[in-house]
Parts: structure tokens; C-alpha cells; sequence
């Protein structure tokens, strides 16, 4: 956001309200990515949380330019840290699907019909799902790439940031996984609603799967 500097350094000089305004603007998004990497709301949540706890200790490293992406590699981070903790306990299998009522999972949870009906909402949980088992199965990089850039609608130079990658690396993973996702989902069309089955056909080919 265009003022998201002026907060910044408002925070920085120890505005706690300025800092709970970033707080606010950037909480579903970081919880979105989290979840959408770790498959788990319990874990999401705990990630999400440890992502602003780390940004507020260490404001004063923020060196200048895009806050979002800076966040969002602090989210990333946490997100595995919290998930390789959580592996040494008993956990909820990654096959579930998410929150019943996720609206900051990001825009695949939701269907492009502002008004959907019952059946269309329910269509909409079902693909939900089964993108979102489909990115589990995506190696992390390609996974955080995706997510940030067709989830969250972040630019490439933003995931870049973020990744701290190369522009054509991040559109490599990008791409990558895209076909990656577009064959598991062709794979997966008898748990696909209806009417996405044809979207995912197996016949399709893969390099439509590319921006």
C-alpha cells in the first residue's frame, strides 16, 4: 500500500498503533499464504501469529522498500518452522480441508459469483479442497510462488522480494507449478464439482496451464 512507509516508520519510532494498522492490513493475507503452505488452520493460525510477533521484534532491520514482501519471507519462514515443530506432535492430517467458512484463505476458496447459491457455494468448498490438497503436493518453493502470485495476487517482482529469487526464477516456479497443479487436478477429476471437470481435463494440454 502507497502508505505503508509513513506507518513503517511510525512504528519504528514506537507507534504501536501505527503498527497495529499494518497488523490489520496484512492479516488475512499472511494468514491466507500460511495456510494455503501448511494445509492446517491450527498451524496457520500459530504461524500468522509468530510472523508479527518477529516482524514487530525486528521493525528496526526493515531496511526500506516493499513491507509486503519483507512480511511475507518472515511468513514463509515461521510457516515452516511452525509446521517442522508441529511434525514431533500428533497433528491433523493435510487432507482435510480448510476453515468451512474461510474467506482469508484467498480467492480460490470462493467462486467468481458474487451471489452464489447454495449448490454453487458448495461447488465452491468442493474445488476449494481439492486445490488446495493439489498444492500440498507442490515441492515448497513452487508452492509459496503460487500461492503468493494466483492466491494472494502478488507481482512477480514482489514474490521475487519475498523468495528472494531471480524474476526468472520466480516465473519458472510460477509455471511449473501451474502444469504441476493442472495435472494433479487433471488427475483428480471424479472429486472436482461437476462443472470444473471439463476445465481439468487429462486431454488438456499442459502448457495451457502458463501465463
Amino acid at each position: 500500500m502507497n502508505d505503508d512507509a509513513a506507518l513503517v516508520a511510525l512504528a519504528q519510532s514506537g507507534d504501536r498503533a501505527a503498527f497495529n494498522r499494518l497488523v490489520v492490513r496484512y492479516q488475512d493475507r499472511v494468514y491466507g499464504l500460511c495456510w494455503r503452505l501448511t494445509g492446517d488452520r491450527d498451524t496457520a493460525d500459530d504461524a500468522a501469529q509468530e510472523t508479527f510477533i518477529a516482524a514487530y521484534r525486528h521493525l528496526q532491520d526493515f531496511r526500506g522498500g516493499s513491507f509486503a514482501a519483507w512480511l511475507m519471507r518472515i511468513a514463509t519462514r515461521r510457516c515452516y518452522d511452525v509446521h517442522r515443530q508441529r511434525q514431533r506432535r500428533p497433528a491433523v492430517s493435510l487432507d482435510r480441508p480448510g476453515r468451512p467458512n474461510d474467506e482469508t484463505a484467498g480467492p480460490a476458496a470462493t467462486l467468481p459469483d458474487p451471489q452464489p447459491g447454495p449448490e454453487a457455494a458448495a461447488e465452491g468448498r468442493e474445488l476449494a479442497a481439492v486445490l488446495q490438497a493439489g498444492l500440498l503436493t507442490l515441492p515448497p518453493d513452487q508452492r509459496t510462488a503460487l500461492t503468493m502470485c494466483d492466491v494472494l495476487g502478488y507481482d512477480y517482482q514482489t514474490i521475487a522480494d519475498s523468495t528472494q529469487a531471480p524474476l526468472g526464477t520466480v516465473r519458472s516456479r510460477i509455471n511449473r507449478g501451474r502444469r504441476r497443479l493442472r495435472e494433479y487436478l487433471a488427475g483428480q477429476r471424479e472429486l472436482l464439482p461437476h462443472p470444473y471437470r471439463h476445465a481439468f481435463s487429462e486431454k488438456a494440454s499442459p502448457e495451457s496451464a502458463d501465463v
